[in-house]
């Protein structure tokens, strides 16, 4: 039996096939064609966001630094796609203030951000390295790895979590909301009693 080559253990690291399912997970998402509510979006959304940095966080160091640019499989009309259906479901909701851009740096004002247009900033790598590997492109899959982890902390990783801000502002009044209605059937079933 012939013996792994040291590039192929990596791109079949635990943890890369760890990263990999996620990111799977989080492209069916938001590539689905249900139209789901936003309570049940944000929902689903705030279980595989903060699960993705994790599993990126945890990604191994490639060897040797590659010239070549991994394959790109998302055109421009899949990522508007994305960003449309996220804008979609967020509603008014898809626009917030944002203090880590970029443009911060010049302005003594917020910044306005979209929840859609970071989710698909964010589609469109993870999608790309999702490709690779379900095409198997062998030859390509350390070279996606390294570009996905490369991206990850130099710019979608950042979107991810200033996307979790406003989802969880989101998450968190619908529990209120739902916490405040539920108090008031409670106390107006108690009245009757």
């Amino acid at each position: 039996m012939m013996e792994k080559s040291e590039s192929s253990q990596v791109v079949y690291d635990k943890n890369v096939i760890d990263f990999l399912a996620v990111a799977a997970e989080l492209c069916h998402f938001l590539e689905g064609e249900a139209e789901l509510p936003r309570s049940e979006w944000v929902e689903r959304a705030l279980k595989l966001l903060p699960l993705l940095y994790l599993k990126a966080l945890l990604l191994p160091e490639t060897k040797g630094m590659h010239d070549e640019l991994p394959p790109t499989f998302v055109r421009e009309e899949d990522y508007a796609r994305v960003a449309s259906r996220v804008a979609a479901v967020m509603g008014e909701e898809d626009t917030y203030l944002d203090v880590f851009v970029e443009d911060m740096k010049y302005s003594d004002r917020p910044i306005s951000a979209f929840v859609s247009e970071n989710v698909a900033d964010l589609y469109q790598d993870i999608r790309n390295f999702v490709s690779v590997y379900q095409f198997e492109l062998s030859e390509q899959m350390e070279i996606a790895l390294s570009a996905c982890r490369e991206n990850f902390f130099l710019y979608w990783g950042q979107k991810l979590v200033n996307v979790l801000r406003p989802l969880h502002t989101l998450k968190c009044r619908e529990e209120e909301n739902g916490m405040d209605d539920n108090l008031g059937k409670i106390n107006n079933e108690e009245l009757w009693d």
